[in-house]
């Protein structure tokens, strides 16, 4: 499968719920972050299929936290964006502000 250059809304909602979590971004957080700010509800397992992609896409890294007693000694694993990853999220609010510039006055009727 080819590779892509551009982000999914999701990609860009998880990649920016984890800036804004900083150290505490784990997928349990990052789907409650974007519930929060968006209403958006997105299951846990949906959050790590995106987390995945991102990951692969060299886009986010992960590091392992200690095992806690709440999660039966699992350990949480932490997520931060990468160089390339931040890139991608300026290059995505970049193309947005641009399309919608100068845009006529969007009316909640066609006209």
């Amino acid at each position: 499968m080819a590779r892509r250059d551009y982000l999914t809304q999701t990609e860009l909602m998880v990649l920016l719920a984890i800036v804004r979590l900083g150290k505490e971004a784990y997928a349990v957080p990052i789907a409650a972050e974007i519930h929060a700010r968006t209403g958006r509800e997105m299951a846990t397992a949906s959050v790590y299929a995106v987390l995945e992609r991102l990951e692969d896409a060299t886009l986010v890294e992960s590091e392992l936290g200690e095992a806690t007693a709440e999660r039966g000694g699992r350990a949480k694993t932490y997520y931060r964006l990468t160089a390339q990853g931040l890139a991608q999220v300026r290059e995505t609010q970049r193309a947005l502000q641009q399309l919608w510039r100068g845009l006529p006055r969007i009316r909640s009727k066609p006209a």
